[in-house]
């Protein structure tokens, strides 16, 4: 694909788990790579992983929960890949917060990863689309989680609820310009994020890891657990332009926990 008209992707959390597999996915897919994370070894390791395959691919540290620093690091990767076309707002916290456990300090840090950070990266990249002149494609992570209350979760479940709720508003204040706005909702991924949820569900509950994840994954119709490419296989598939005509939706990538 020539320099010129390469496609340009934006993905936070991009150092590990579901944002390091939807990075690699739409490399293969012929995108250059601006792989945002606040661990930018992380993100160094992947955009090494990408050029390595013969992709192209930078890493770009960012802290999505300050605004200043996402509309920096979008700015950088605008500049250094030569354009902007795809932003992923994939990074996010979770939490174990039974009822009784949440503060304010954890409410606050949880709320501005997870809400405002999708918020920041949405503004982030209209700025580039507008100064571009052109549309382009928004697509933010929420969850199963954020489709129906989840044991153990009130404050990810909560962020993750607001972001279909963002997700809808965008959609419907962005598509004059030629923008699409779209979630996606991950189920039981195998990446560190949720084995560190799996292993405090079980520990609350005095039972093992095994335990944990089972508390989640049982209802999963396809019988087993998503990897991340999973995940990033719909993303993919939101960022190219076959999805051009969906716009405000949530797809639900969860082998059949939740059916809407």
């Amino acid at each position: 694909m020539s320099q010129v008209n390469q496609k340009v992707a934006f993905v936070t959390g991009a150092g590990q788990g579901i944002g390091e597999a939807i990075a690699k996915r739409l490399a293969k897919d012929g995108f250059a790579v601006a792989c945002a994370d606040l661990n930018v070894d992380n993100a160094s390791n992947v955009a090494k992983a990408i050029e390595a395959a013969g992709g192209k691919a930078i890493a770009v540290k960012v802290n999505v929960a300050d605004r200043d620093d996402v509309f920096a690091g979008v700015r950088n990767a605008a500049e250094q890949l030569g354009g902007f076309d795809v932003i992923i707002n994939n990074a996010g916290l979770g939490p174990t917060t039974p009822i009784d456990t949440i503060t304010p300090e954890m409410f606050d840090k949880v709320y501005h990863v997870n809400v405002a950070g999708v918020i920041w990266g949405i503004q982030a990249a209209l700025e580039q689309f507008e100064k571009r002149g052109h549309g382009g494609k928004i697509i933010n992570a929420t969850s199963q989680a954020g489709v129906v209350g989840n044991p153990n979760l009130a404050l990810y479940s909560g962020t993750k609820f607001a972001v279909r709720g963002v997700t809808q508003v965008a959609a419907r204040d962005l598509a004059a310009k030629g923008i699409t706005v779209n979630a996606f909702a991950p189920g039981i991924v195998k990446t560190p994020m949720m084995m560190d949820i799996a292993h405090q569900v079980g520990k609350n509950a005095g039972k093992d890891d095994e335990w944990g994840m089972q508390q989640f994954a049982k209802d999963i119709a396809l019988g087993r657990l998503s990897e991340p490419e999973d995940v990033a296989a719909t993303v993919a598939f939101l960022a190219g332009s076959d999805s051009n005509y969906i716009t405000g939706q949530t797809i639900i990538v969860d082998g059949g926990m939740q059916f809407h």
